[in-house]
């Protein structure tokens, strides 16, 4: 079993050798999301303070994958495909199942535009993943959050699918929630320090999985 690091990490010496420019990544006066965005600046691209149909976000994220199977030459492909995620995250006081409720209806309107989705042949996945960020974590919406799964297909999935994805931390007490399809929450435990020589792993995995599905 690999050791665990106790070198905290280091945004500015991840980024050196990637053609990451950090003065493009936004900067958040909320110092444990702007610490979050150094964990997902790797993978995703940032925005600050997203409006949605009346729901207002501090921290934005979207990761656009894409899958191309060639035929002998890669001007010749087949087979492409595209997965997306969207990430929403906000602090909520103490959060509730009605508050998390209204984001999955959040989730399933986004869906249902193709500003979000655009259900075609090439259309892989794309799902919707909301975070709170919390004083505390009750138990009933731990329990409502540990066994959420909610994955629609599309035209029987044909054209693809999308699923909503849910997370609660609370960072004073070092405590997470996550339903089983929310890989990219894990950047919001801070507390888990991520390995110097592997400092993209927690969104790596997430990028793993898709790719074994999109392959």
């Amino acid at each position: 079993m690999a050791e665990e690091s106790t070198e905290p990490f280091d945004p500015v010496e991840a980024a050196e050798g990637t053609d990451i420019d950090l003065s493009d990544v936004p900067v958040w006066e909320d110092e444990y999301l702007d610490r979050v965005s150094d964990r997902l600046m790797f993978n995703y691209d940032l925005e600050q303070d997203k409006r949605v149909r009346g729901e207002r976000f501090p921290l934005f994220a979207e990761l656009r994958m894409e899958s191309q199977k060639h035929f002998f030459h890669p001007a010749l492909d087949y087979a492409n495909h595209e997965h997306r995620e969207f990430l929403f995250a906000r602090r909520t006081d103490r959060p509730t199942v009605a508050e998390v409720e209204r984001l999955v209806t959040l989730g399933h309107d986004l869906a249902d535009s193709e500003e979000w989705v655009v259900p075609d042949e090439e259309h892989f996945g794309t799902d919707f993943t909301f975070v709170l960020v919390a004083e505390t974590l009750p138990d009933d919406v731990r329990e409502f959050i540990d066994g959420f799964r909610d994955r629609t297909l599309l035209k029987f999935g044909y054209y693809g699918h999308y699923e909503i994805s849910l997370a609660v931390v609370a960072p004073e007490t070092e405590s997470i929630v996550k339903s089983e399809s929310a890989a990219s929450a894990e950047a919001f435990a801070l507390w888990r320090d991520v390995p110097p020589s592997d400092d993209r792993s927690v969104l790596g995995r997430l990028r793993d999985a898709v790719a074994r599905r999109l392959g």
